[in-house]
């Protein structure tokens, strides 16, 4: 920030409403805060060049504002007024509403607005900007130096508040209503546990659950192909025994997609962990490819949640903190969306050059996406023993003594959750271990692992133990890829069957090493 003109222009674009919403708080009158905020904004641009770290812009300007604000009273020799409306943030009212319509509106106006007004000044203007103006939780952050979990806990306290003065369930949906004009809202997210949840906490919204697993077999940049298609739906049924009459109807997943302008606003719900990542980068790939015209895209993707002391998903939450994260979304910009598809490119490559590049791109935009790429190159064979993290990962935990299968997914999934592998995925890996001359495990008391047309009632009473070759692999005394060149994806990398796997991930450096053919 240099002073430019357009520099001005950029911040008076991104500022202005926060700053509205400050001075208000303050005066209690909208033409008072107008005439605050134009002198606070001339203050700052004759005063940029002495402002030294332009990432301390949002609070050093609110400091001038709330400056402006006590010079504004001093000269008017008023003190703070209560809150005598808030039309300012409101839209135009609809005139195609019928008198009916009208009158229910405007009561419901009046009564949000009274209910508003009353809040503490601290929650006041979280809802204000959050909601009515419409700025994420990091911007408002930033401006007025208040942490993310604290302004989260502010507007969960507001919307408490307010429900008890306000005779409906999904305050979100009044926002929606008043002030966007009646929005369809659509809710994408990954599991039905989860998104049974959603149904039961009454959050208003249409539910799609994205029934894809795109961490295991066969995936491409352009997963509607139909080539690539069919050769994904003969691998899954083929290693996870999913019939490809059923995963075909990923088709109809995608009709519904694709007709996503039909909602005027839409939320993705999704983790941290690989699993997730993989999802959200798809349809953040897909979106940025779009023409979204008045439909608005939200993001709610966390890692943690206050009452979850391990937290591995939203489907560990009850109803009721399902209903506690909402409204706490944020609006999707160009920035996320471009990340998402670098991601999703990246990940879907054949060419590991793509996959090395990406670890070294900046990825802020999407805080989870890194590690969990990570965690994606992981999978490859490591230098030291041709053992990707999985295998590794099993090995020593049955060598330190977890023999059975349900008690060592649950504590291998722990180990690895930032993979976010489930049942079916895991049973696979598994059986891979198990197979062939140069099996690692050794299954006793069972004969099948489950898949998802399959179980043996006497799976979970089975033992599993390493063979002289998995000892060996384990100490690093052989390399398993090596003995085994068997046909296996990592995102969009394949090792064909005789192939001698090429890239092995290192573990010490979190990269990728390319081992000569012998």
């Amino acid at each position: 920030m240099k002073g430019e003109p357009e520099a001005y222009t950029q911040l008076m674009s991104q500022y202005r409403g926060m700053a509205l919403a400050v001075a208000y708080n303050r005066l209690g009158d909208t033409f008072w805060a107008e005439d605050v905020v134009q002198e606070a904004f001339t203050e700052a641009f004759g005063n940029l060049s002495k402002l030294e770290d332009s990432e301390a812009f949002p609070g050093w300007f609110k400091v001038i504002v709330e400056r402006q604000c006590y010079r504004w009273l001093r000269r008017k020799q008023h003190t703070m007024i209560p809150v005598q409306g808030l039309e300012h943030v409101f839209h135009e009212e609809d005139q195609s509403h019928n008198p009916e319509e009208q009158a229910v509106q405007n009561e419901m106006h009046r009564t949000l607005r009274d209910s508003i007004a009353i809040l503490p000044s601290s929650m006041r203007i979280a809802v204000e900007l959050f909601y009515l103006d419409g700025y994420s939780l990091k911007e408002i952050s930033d401006f007025l130096g208040v942490k993310v979990p604290a302004l989260k806990k502010r507007l969960f306290d507001a919307r408490s508040k307010l429900k008890r003065s306000m005779p409906v369930r999904d305050l979100v949906s009044v926002f929606s209503d008043l002030y966007e004009g009646g929005k369809g809202l659509l809710h994408i997210m990954n599991g039905d546990h989860a998104a049974n949840r959603l149904r039961e906490s009454g959050i208003e919204g249409d539910i799609l659950v994205w029934r894809e697993l795109y961490t295991f077999g066969p995936v491409a940049k352009n997963m509607g192909d139909v080539k690539e298609r069919k050769n994904r739906a003969s691998v899954l049924e083929r290693e996870l025994g999913i019939p490809q009459k059923e995963y075909l109807q990923i088709e109809e997943l995608e009709r519904k997609l694709h007709s996503f302008q039909q909602y005027k606003e839409i939320v993705l719900w999704f983790e941290y962990d690989l699993y997730d990542q993989t999802m959200l980068s798809y349809l953040l790939h897909y979106f940025k490819g779009q023409a979204l015209q008045n439909t608005k895209l939200n993001l709610l993707c966390i890692d943690s949640y206050p009452e979850i002391e391990h937290f591995r998903g939203l489907g560990q939450l009850t109803s009721t903190q399902i209903e506690r994260l909402s409204g706490s979304w944020h609006v999707i910009d160009t920035d996320e969306l471009q990340a998402g598809a670098q991601f999703w490119e990246a990940y879907t490559s054949s060419d590991i050059r793509h996959h090395l590049d990406y670890l070294q791109a900046d990825t802020s935009a999407l805080p989870f996406a890194n590690a969990a790429f990570k965690a994606h190159l992981s999978r490859l064979p490591s230098v030291s023993n041709g053992l990707g993290v999985i295998e590794q990962t099993t090995l020593e935990t049955i060598k330190a003594g977890v023999e059975r299968p349900y008690p060592l997914f649950q504590e291998v999934g722990n180990k690895l959750h930032i993979l976010g592998m489930g049942d079916l995925e895991y049973w696979a890996h598994l059986k891979r271990m198990t197979e062939g001359p140069y099996a690692l495990l050794q299954l006793t008391g069972a004969t099948i692992f489950p898949n998802f047309r399959q179980h043996d009632e006497k799976f979970g009473d089975a033992v599993l133990s390493l063979t002289e070759l998995g000892i060996q692999v384990l100490s690093g005394e052989a390399d398993w890829a090596l003995l085994k060149q068997d046909e296996f994806w990592i995102g969009g990398l394949h090792n064909e069957r005789g192939e001698q796997a090429k890239w092995r991930w290192n573990p010490a450096s979190e990269t990728v090493n390319e081992i000569e053919s012998t």
